[in-house]
């Protein structure tokens, strides 16, 4: 068996899909993207694949991965590590299927018995999110996410501070003690602000605060983990098992959430979750994209011990156009009962693309960019 050939399909929202082909006819999906930047990735695939993995053999993972990873002298990033992560999950996809079982078999098998998932609720800016999030619990889910805040200056207000708390006081008012509720900083906030923040949240119990600062500033987070008991997670704009080594060693967070269409995989953030593991630090994969990274996400997360919940799209605010379930065959193989998805049992990744559906609407321009804010005085803010 060899890889035979490829094709990218851009795709609405905002995702971007690979086909890889083998000389038996045996096909594997992955989602190699970085949100509004899918043309520059897809030149970064079409370079991998033409140069290292046509006429391949697709069984092995572990060196074709070494060889994309290591094969240029300039290494890791946004594009060149999403680039990989699609490719290593449809090389997974295509051995779960050569060995007909879900990848989650052939790494060691299943830990759990079922994944819980959590919803979002509130948009970008966060409003109404009480009435949202008893919909979603009415709905049977059992822990929600929200923005903690809209944009923010550096030093900001004591009314910006209470907005935020009274948003999350509102959620816990409407739901109860029963549901977590994790609150995403999205890195929109300066360190000064975040110890500000942490402690007027703590009293409402999040399940955990999510970026409080910029991957960039990671150096400030045992500062801010001073300042409350509240869990804290980081790491979706983080690509290797090289950028998480100074993390762990801080010894302050307690979870992680790589991406498994950025951080290399389903190869890397196996081993990124064990590296994890050895320092107490939970999983919760970051995944607000499409079906064929969800699916990698779950067979990654079946076979890790301290996988804790996953992030999963349905209905978020970025879907305004096309959701998961619109590219899937089968769409029940991400049917959410109580909080939680059945671990996936069909070979491979778990799931049937609907390709006529994908290349239908791969015949759409997709052009979607992060929105670009401003403060008051007209300078960027962080989105």
């Amino acid at each position: 068996m060899h890889i035979t050939d490829y094709e990218l399909f851009e795709v609405p929202p905002r995702w971007l899909f690979l086909k890889v082909t083998t000389s038996d006819g045996t096909v594997g999906w992955g989602e190699p993207v970085v949100e509004g930047r899918a043309k520059t990735v897809r030149g970064a695939v079409e370079e991998l694949m033409d140069n290292y993995l046509l006429g391949e053999d697709p069984g092995r993972i572990e060196h074709h991965w070494q060889r994309l990873y290591r094969g240029g002298f300039y290494r890791g990033g946004p594009i060149l590590m999403s680039a990989i992560a699609g490719i290593d999950q449809a090389l997974w996809d295509i051995k779960g299927k050569r060995f007909d079982a879900p990848v989650h078999e052939l790494l060691g098998g299943a830990t759990a018995d079922r994944i819980r998932v959590y919803q979002w609720i509130g948009g970008d800016r966060p409003a109404d999110v009480g009435n949202a999030a008893a919909q979603k619990v009415d709905a049977g889910f059992t822990a929600l996410k929200m923005n903690a805040t809209p944009e923010m200056r550096r030093i900001d207000t004591p009314a910006a501070v209470d907005s935020a708390r009274d948003r999350i006081a509102e959620v816990r008012d409407a739901v109860g003690d029963d549901v977590d509720i994790g609150v995403d900083f999205h890195g929109r906030v300066s360190k000064s602000m975040a110890k500000r923040l942490v402690e007027a949240l703590e009293p409402y119990e999040p399940m955990f605060v999510e970026e409080p600062v910029l991957p960039e500033h990671n150096d400030a987070l045992p500062q801010i983990a001073q300042h409350t008991t509240t869990p804290i997670a980081t790491g979706e704009r983080m690509y290797s098992r090289w950028d998480y080594k100074e993390l762990f060693e801080q010894g302050v967070i307690d979870l992680i959430q790589p991406d498994l269409s950025h951080a290399g995989g389903i190869t890397e953030v196996k081993k990124i979750a064990s590296m994890a593991e050895a320092y107490d630090v939970a999983i919760a994969p970051h995944c607000p994209l499409g079906p064929i990274a969800l699916a990698s996400c779950l067979q990654v997360d079946a076979c890790t011990p301290n996988t804790l919940i996953q992030e999963q799209s349905l209905d978020i605010h970025y879907n305004e156009t096309s959701d998961v379930l619109d590219y899937l065959e089968d769409p029940d193989v991400f049917e959410y009962h109580d909080g939680y998805v059945d671990l996936p049992t069909d070979p491979g990744l778990g799931i049937e693309i609907d390709e006529e559906t994908v290349r239908k609407r791969a015949e759409q321009e997709v052009n979607w960019h992060n929105p670009i804010w401003k403060h008051d005085d007209g300078s960027v803010a962080e989105w």
